[in-house]
């Protein structure tokens, strides 16, 4: 069946028609920016860059591939140069390759001697004498291998009190405490399926096939539950862990997705990431079941300082509620000048070169001390925070309200009380990267894993992540650091957990590796 739907009547008044037309052309335009912001998503490069830029960097690159097809003449080439096929050729660069690490490798060393019988010499028969050798050097990798531990406690009793009957006791030898109470995995094996799930991003069905590679299989069920136990164990570090970031002057928090199965089709729960500032250096995540603003409610709850967030309005009565003041993120307020930028370019363009200058301040004011660095943002970032200020009041003017371009500036506009704030506070960063990095890190986990199975193992994954996150952050061997801190926790005093937070006990560990 064909249905016929009647033209839509054109208004008479020419005020109207001209209405008509520029709605039109917003929606054409906002149809167009919303492709191309799909087209970045799945083909286009990650980084926030002007199309006018890429535009150049491919007339280069267009440029420089002409060239390279041309052929080369020999009246072109100077005097004495090699021939034109020799040009072409990739020199090797000769001498060995610098190994970062090389001298830390343990040496095992194998001697080659020739036999009695290869040391005779072939003129005379006498034996040949040992004048010297040559060494050379090789890296090998010898695979992980799995071993029993056979833990043997030997059990003792007084004959002379058991003959007398005088309270027989029986005592058996001290065994150190178990990671997981009467488990089969060592301190080892658990540290390294969490850091290969949480720091390497390895699900664990994978881990499951590398194990029976190597001779003995663990189910990716019975890894959960190691990890899930591991989580356990170390929670009280982790909640150490979250004061110390709540007693942070900045804390940088996002979010991003993180899906759980759920009956039909999975649920959009939330993992968060706070970043403590340097005084308090630990990335702790927290899982929550939704986007709303209990979590970061629950998670600040007695934090009275500076957030450093996007613009998502979940925050709002954190803020209000604890009296935080709030910072915004100039990544953000640039990236929707970008998305924007096919529907007014020349706008764009200048709005983005205001931002960068703003970050070409920050990149002088980086290894300044907190008073010079905001006095410099005093003398250069405010005048051109004034003049983008007030260029932006005028391109909204200049635009038709729901224009793609108009909503950029409102954003900027809306939030330009929270992105002021670092230039009136040296220790605010002038975006939230920190915390987005780390969201990137989530979302390869969830990638690969794609989902976590109810709400105790999103959890599991936000606690482990927690100890990851922070080992990177301060370039520990999570595998190292893990091992140790499951080898000793179980029997450590509350008073002594500090000193395993990982800072701590990098500079621990340092100090006893100097040690001669």
């Amino acid at each position: 069946m064909t249905i016929f739907t009647e033209p839509r009547a054109l208004p008479e008044d020419s005020a109207s028609l001209r209405a008509m037309v520029e709605q039109l052309q917003v929606q054409l335009l906002r149809t167009q920016l919303e492709l191309e912001r799909y087209k970045k998503l799945y083909y286009g490069p990650r980084a926030d860059r002007l199309h006018s830029d890429q535009d150049v960097a491919q007339m280069l690159l267009c440029f420089s591939e002409e060239q390279d097809q041309k052929p080369i003449h020999k009246d072109d080439l100077p005097p004495q140069s090699e021939p034109a096929e020799e040009l072409r050729r990739v020199k090797r660069r000769k001498g060995r390759r610098n190994l970062a690490s090389f001298e830390n490798l343990p040496v095992r060393t194998h001697v080659y001697e020739l036999s009695e019988a290869d040391r005779a010499c072939s003129c005379c028969g006498e034996a040949r004498k040992e004048i010297g050798s040559e060494e050379s050097w090789q890296v090998e990798y010898y695979p992980g291998h799995f071993e029993r531990l056979h833990h043997v406690r030997k059990k003792y009793a007084c004959a002379s009190c058991e003959s007398n009957g005088e309270n027989p006791a029986i005592h058996a030898a001290p065994k150190p405490d178990a990671a997981i109470e009467k488990g089969l995995a060592g301190p080892g094996l658990l540290s390294y399926i969490v850091t290969s799930k949480f720091s390497d991003y390895l699900p664990l069905y994978r881990l499951e096939d590398i194990f029976t590679r190597q001779g003995f299989e663990i189910s990716r069920a019975t890894q959960s539950v190691w990890c899930g136990d591991v989580a356990d164990l170390v929670e009280p570090l982790y909640q150490l862990m979250a004061d110390r970031v709540r007693s942070s002057h900045v804390v940088a928090t996002d979010d991003t997705i993180m899906p759980m199965l759920a009956k039909e089709k999975t649920a959009n729960a939330r993992m968060w990431v706070y970043v403590g500032d340097q005084d308090h250096p630990y990335n702790v995540f927290d899982f929550t079941m939704d986007r709303g603003r209990d979590g970061p409610k629950s998670f600040l709850k007695n934090y009275k300082q500076v957030l450093l967030a996007d613009g998502y309005a979940g925050y709002n009565g954190v803020v209000v509620g604890n009296a935080i003041t709030r910072a915004g993120c100039w990544a953000h307020m640039k990236r929707k000048l970008v998305e924007a930028e096919k529907a007014a370019p020349e706008i764009a363009k200048a709005a983005v070169e205001r931002v960068r200058a703003l970050y070409a301040v920050e990149r002088m004011a980086k290894e300044l001390s907190a008073e010079n660095r905001l006095e410099l943002r005093q003398q250069q970032s405010a005048p051109i925070l004034a003049e983008l200020h007030e260029r932006l009041v005028e391109w909204k003017l200049q635009l038709l309200p729901k224009h793609p371009m108009t909503e950029a500036i409102n954003y900027a506009l809306g939030q330009w009380q929270e992105l002021s704030v670092f230039a009136a506070d040296a220790a605010v960063p002038i975006d939230n990267n920190v915390s987005e990095r780390e969201m990137k890190r989530v979302v390869l986990n969830r990638k690969n894993s794609l989902f976590v199975g109810n709400p105790r193992g999103g959890r599991t994954a936000a606690t482990l992540s927690s100890l990851t996150s922070t080992c990177r952050r301060h370039d520990v061997d999570p595998q190292l650091y893990i091992t140790q801190l499951l080898v000793n926790l179980p029997a450590l005093p509350i008073s002594q957990l500090p000193e395993w937070l990982p800072d701590q006990w990098k500079t621990r560990h340092d100090a006893l590796s100097k040690t001669p």
